[in-house]
């Protein structure tokens, strides 16, 4: 459509043009006509496509009115020997990047025969029979060059400005369907963790029981006959076991963060008190925000919600060192909100900000973290919808931001 009114816009600028400044007789009448016809139609089929689904076979038609109404213009300016007839190539270099390949043959060969029909009327009548020419031959000749120079000119516009247009548009699709097979492929390494973890757990928990079990008749049964060392290592024993079994509860409880828990509306100010809640080192967290964006709320399961900022929390607190303040930072924008979490740490390298947020990634030593609370927290925060953005630079520390739709902005995720 756009095409379109370019075309009849340049229409008028040619026709004025060689009315006014060329020495030549165009049949006025039927080309306003025409031009009125194309104007008409345009708007039809803007009106058109706002109710039907624009498939190929709309695109192709349209593209075959187009070629048509092209030979009856030239037709009309000259016949096969306007040099005009170079705007063929637009429509066919559009099919081509538009169409199925049936169509984009369809469309070329249609283009052909128009051109050739020019030629064809032309042996039937005379070349040029609807226009009146006041020129010599050696005038006709530079008329007709300069006439080809402006054609290719028109032409060549045309073909790079729309198939940019069109390549962005796909390059765009691409990358849409970069980020669903990212999504889907994110969403399929937590339903993998969720069984493992859910199996793990079933396998393991009995022959754990039986340790904890035996470890605590030992201690019972021994009493004071043992040494101090040997009781020591039975508590170390079943601490550790209770550790294991920790471990896959949580495992168990994270990998399904919010399944089963319903939505709701939560402020931000709420969902702060929530992941602060019996957080140790609370005293160290610094609040920032103003008053819209802390009285602003989003949509989401709210315990999942606060598991994941406390989260967020507890490895600005570890990579800070002691003693050093964390901030949490509110923000607001008319449909957006966004929470940051920053820390006082030494910051990350580029190799390392890479792998950020991958299953079992972990820069912490053994014992403090299993590398999924990052992966876990970004997962949550997509299907609600928004963003999960890690910036790090060494020497310069953290800052782990998350941005989700405002409630009522209507931009949850429906999964």
């Amino acid at each position: 459509m756009q095409l379109h009114w370019w075309a009849i816009l340049g229409q008028i600028l040619i026709i004025g043009a060689a009315e006014l400044w060329a020495d030549v007789g165009l049949p006025i009448a039927p080309l306003l006509a025409a031009l009125l016809l194309e104007t008409i139609g345009n708007l039809a089929l803007g009106a058109l496509v706002q109710r039907i689904r624009v498939t190929d076979l709309v695109i192709a038609a349209v593209m075959l009115v187009d070629a048509v109404v092209l030979t009856v213009l030239l037709d009309l300016t000259g016949g096969a020997i306007n040099p005009f007839s170079t705007l063929y190539l637009v429509n066919v270099v559009l099919g081509a990047v538009l169409l199925p390949r049936r169509w984009a043959w369809a469309l070329m060969l249609v283009s052909l025969a128009s051109f050739g029909s020019l030629f064809l009327h032309e042996s039937m009548t005379s070349p040029g029979h609807h226009v009146t020419m006041h020129l010599d031959a050696q005038q006709v000749l530079a008329a007709h060059l300069r006439g080809t120079w402006v054609s290719f000119a028109l032409a060549s516009f045309f073909i790079v400005y729309f198939v940019r247009r069109v390549a962005r548009a796909l390059a765009e699709r691409e990358q849409e369907l970069r980020e669903a097979r990212t999504l889907v492929d994110r969403r399929e390494k937590l339903a993998s963790l969720a069984t493992l973890a859910a199996g793990a757990a079933h396998e393991l928990s009995t022959p754990l029981s039986t340790i904890a079990v035996v470890a605590k008749e030992l201690q019972r049964s021994l009493g004071e006959q043992v040494s101090g060392e040997v009781r020591d290592d039975l508590q170390l024993v079943r601490e550790q076991v209770g550790r294991c079994r920790e471990i896959l509860d949580r495992m168990s409880a994270n990998a399904g963060e919010a399944a089963g828990e319903p939505m709701a509306e939560i402020s931000l100010q709420g969902w702060a008190s929530a992941a602060l809640d019996n957080f140790a080192e609370r005293a160290r967290v610094t609040v920032e925000h103003d008053g819209a964006s802390v009285e602003a709320s989003i949509v989401g399961p709210p315990r999942a919600l606060a598991d994941t900022l406390r989260g967020l929390l507890k490895n600005a607190v570890q990579a800070s060192g002691p003693g050093l303040p964390v901030t949490l930072r509110f923000g607001r924008t008319p449909d957006r909100v966004s929470v940051a979490v920053i820390d006082r740490g030494r910051g990350m390298p580029a190799e390392v900000l890479a792998r950020v947020g991958e299953p079992f990634f972990t820069t912490k030593v053994p014992g403090e973290g299993m590398g999924l609370g990052l992966f876990l927290a970004r997962t949550l925060v997509e299907q609600l919808g928004g963003e999960l953005h890690i910036t790090s630079r060494p020497g310069s520390g953290t800052e782990a931001r998350i941005e989700l739709p405002a409630a009522g902005t209507g931009e949850r995720s429906r999964t």
